[in-house]
Order: C-alpha cells, then sequence, then structure tokens
C-alpha cells in the first residue's frame, strides 16, 4: 500500500474533484480495507442470551464496588462510562494504592474485539469481566468471597432469579460475569462522524477528517486497524519495522508471550481499537503517550517504517476524532443494601 507512486489524497483531488465524486472514491476505498460502522442493536454473544433483566443486573455488577475486596473498586473505576470507558490514567491504580502494568483499555465497543485485553487473554467479556476481580493488584477478591457477598443482599438474590430462571443456584461466580457481559453489550458507540459519511452523508465528516482518511488508508493504518472496532482482530508485533524505545515498550512487559510462552509472540500486543481514540488518552499499553499527534507518529515509525511528516500526522489525528461516536447515557444505579452478614472491607 504504500509503494504507491501518488498518494490518495492526491489521486482523489480532494480540493479539486466535485465533493460527490470525491465522497463516492473515497467511500468506497474505505470500505474496501474493511471499514465498518457501528451497528445499532445489541450484538449477540456466546453462550449467553441477552435479556433486560441480565443487563439491569449487571449495571449494578458494574458498579457495584462490594465486588472487591476493599469495597472501593468497582468495574467502573478502571472502565469510568463517564469518560470515554477508560480510567484517563497511564495504568490504573488497584487495591492498596498499586499500580497495574497496563493502560486500561475502554469498555466502550469492547464486545467487538475478538478478544479482550492487551495481550488477548480472554476470549469474550465474561471471561475478561473475572480477571480484574480476583488480580491481587487490582479487586484483590476471590470467587468464594463475591459469591458470600452477593448471597448477603436480598435484592441480588431475587434478580439474579429473575436473570437466570429456572436455576436452582443461579448466584455464582460466573452468572455474575455473564450479567456484566449482557451490561457491556449495551456500552456501544454508533453514529460517530465517520459512521454517518461511510453509510452516505457526505457532510458528516469535514474535508480535513476526509483528507485524514485518505492519508490513513494511503499509509496503510488500515493493514491493523479495521473492521468495526478499528482494531482489536488481530496480534501484532509493537515495532514491526522499528522497536520503539523502553519508556514506551517496556522490556519487562512481553505481550502476548506472557499467554503463549511462544517466542514469536514476544511484544506482540493486540492492536489497539481507535474508536472514541480522541477521549481515551494516554495510549499504547503502556500509557506513555499522551498527545494522539505524538503516537500517530510513533505508530508510523514503529509499525509502517515511515516517519510521517507533521502535516500527515496531524491530517491523522484529525480523522480519529471522527470515531468519536455518541456515548452511552447510563444511569447511576441504586444498589443493593448490605446486610449483617455481607463481608467488612479489607483494606
Amino acid at each position: 500500500m504504500r509503494m504507491r507512486t501518488l498518494s490518495l489524497t492526491a489521486a482523489l483531488g480532494l480540493t479539486a474533484l466535485p465533493a460527490v465524486a470525491d465522497d463516492t472514491q473515497l467511500r468506497e476505498l474505505a470500505k474496501s480495507a474493511g471499514l465498518e460502522p457501528v451497528p445499532y442493536g445489541l450484538a449477540a454473544v456466546q453462550d449467553n442470551p441477552v435479556t433486560r433483566e441480565k443487563i439491569d443486573l449487571g449495571k449494578m455488577l458494574f458498579f457495584d464496588p462490594r465486588l472487591s475486596a476493599s469495597g472501593v473498586i468497582s468495574c467502573n473505576t478502571c472502565h469510568n462510562v463517564g469518560t470515554g470507558g477508560d480510567d484517563n490514567l497511564p495504568t490504573s491504580v488497584g487495591h492498596g494504592w498499586q499500580k497495574g502494568p497496563r493502560n486500561s483499555p475502554t469498555v466502550l465497543n469492547a464486545v467487538f474485539n475478538k478478544a479482550q485485553f492487551w495481550d488477548g487473554r480472554a476470549e469474550d467479556l465474561k471471561a475478561q469481566a473475572k480477571g480484574p476481580i480476583q488480580a491481587g493488584v487490582e479487586m484483590a477478591n476471590e470467587p468464594e468471597n463475591v459469591v458470600v457477598t452477593l448471597n448477603s443482599m436480598p435484592e441480588y438474590i431475587e434478580r439474579f432469579g429473575r436473570a437466570f430462571p429456572g436455576e436452582e443456584d443461579p448466584v455464582t461466580f460466573d452468572n455474575m460475569a455473564k450479567a456484566i457481559e449482557a451490561f457491556e453489550v449495551t456500552l456501544v458507540t454508533p453514529n460517530a462522524p465517520f459512521d454517518q459519511w461511510l453509510e452516505g452523508n457526505d457532510g458528516a465528516m469535514t474535508d480535513e477528517q476526509k483528507a485524514g482518511l485518505a492519508t490513513f488508508l494511503d499509509k496503510g493504518c488500515a493493514s491493523c486497524h479495521s473492521g468495526i472496532n478499528f482494531g482489536g482482530q488481530g496480534y501484532f508485533p509493537f515495532g514491526l519495522i522499528e522497536k520503539p524505545g523502553a519508556e514506551i515498550l517496556p522490556p519487562e512487559d512481553k505481550g502476548r508471550y506472557q499467554v503463549t510462552k511462544t517466542a514469536s509472540d514476544e511484544y506482540v500486543f493486540r492492536a489497539a481499537p481507535l474508536r472514541n481514540i480522541a477521549i481515551t488518552a494516554p495510549y499504547f499499553h503502556s500509557g506513555k503517550i499522551w498527545d494522539l499527534e505524538q503516537a500517530v507518529a510513533v505508530m508510523g515509525t514503529a509499525q509502517l517504517g515511515a516517519k510521517l511528516s507533521d502535516e500527515e500526522t496531524t491530517s491523522i489525528a484529525i480523522f480519529l476524532g471522527a470515531l468519536t461516536g455518541e456515548q452511552p447515557i447510563v444511569e447511576y444505579p441504586i444498589l443493593p443494601v448490605e446486610t449483617d452478614s455481607t463481608p467488612k472491607p479489607r483494606l
């Protein structure tokens, strides 16, 4: 793709051709590169029929800090639905003020990812939901204690029964994860300017954003960042062409290698989804880069082997702003009341 002798922006004549012709050609190029809009409606998830009862229960659990040992940290602490679905920190702060090893990915549109976490160690959202609750550096709890906590509150017992009808013992750690997954399926951001444009509204993106899209395609960014989520579908070495410095790529974090123990997976990570990227700084698994244009420049050198000009990095960053969709409106739930048998916080 980078061997073209004429850039897409020039070939399309974005400043010279009639607007309709420009948009038509660019739209076809975007679609042929595998770029897709965020669909409306709930995505189906494997082995977990999504119902209103599960969604409502999952929302409670997502916001309930009592799933953590300290009673302080909830799923929303690190995946704040009010701040782009993440915590806007280099790495998250967990139990006992410990700092986690990696940047917290956004929960928004996570249902469209092939797998969860930077190294893809969780096959889906319900598997992901179990991880942080048990991680000592995050919520530091145990499945048995979580079940005791949930069973100590009559409203949770009632809601689990409605969400998982017919089960003899519906209050389980697995069902907790399924309910959280059902809620997270609703956390999508459709109707971004790019989506409106891709579906035929020529005026939904500015000329600058369209030029940025053409640069994005011309430089080969869509080779890794495609699909609904503009990423989240494949695994690639960070530093495919040229490794970034240790301040961006910490040598002790070998990425997917820690899951597969395969030498070729050293420093391999899941391609970061680019949806809502303009509101989810800082960037990369290390969370070391706060500026979007700087992040684009790093990716150009590390993944494409190209030193992008200032104009090109600015242009791509402007386009990426068109991937910010409608943020989900989530009403904070009133949580079930504790009882005398509810386990006390362990700080």
